[in-house]
């Protein structure tokens, strides 16, 4: 067995991470703001989409962002129909099924500060770990978690 060649069945990498947001122009700005950037935009329906997915009339807008080094991306995704159930936008970070994303920033600070008039909350407060990083959790568009990590040089 050659050591180098992946085997049968693995994956290749992590392709993209989907949120499902009820404003989809504000999602974007925030993640503008947080330094993603647009990669591009479409509408899909149709059938192919509605066996994929599991609903049926599926009609949705989806914005790709990526990060700036190109190897991570979020989908953000606005169904239009079948509308879209309700979450709980303030659910703990500990709530079955709710997740957060982390990103490393240079400047905790100066991120904080251009993502609040977009909505950002903090969730705790922001804290040092030990001598190496500079953390926060904080609430986007849509209950979304985010996390920031600011290495200490």
């Amino acid at each position: 067995m050659n050591d180098t060649a992946p085997e049968r069945g693995t994956i290749q990498r992590m392709d993209n991470i989907a949120i499902v947001v009820d404003d989809l122009a504000a999602a974007k700005a925030f993640f503008a703001e947080l330094g993603l950037e647009l990669e591009g935009e479409a509408t899909v329906e149709g059938s192919a989409v509605d066996r994929l997915v599991g609903l049926e009339g599926v009609r949705s807008d989806i914005a790709m962002m990526r990060t700036p080094d190109g190897h991570g991306r979020l989908e953000l995704t606005k169904y239009h129909t079948p509308s879209s159930r309700d979450g709980d936008p303030h659910a703990p970070a500990n709530t079955l099924g709710t997740h957060r994303i982390m990103y490393a920033v240079e400047d905790i600070d100066d991120t904080l500060d251009r993502l609040r008039p977009h909505g950002a909350e903090l969730i705790g407060e922001l804290v040092q770990y030990e001598n190496s990083y500079r953390l926060c959790y904080l609430r986007g568009p849509a209950g979304i978690i985010i996390a920031l990590a600011e290495q200490i040089k």
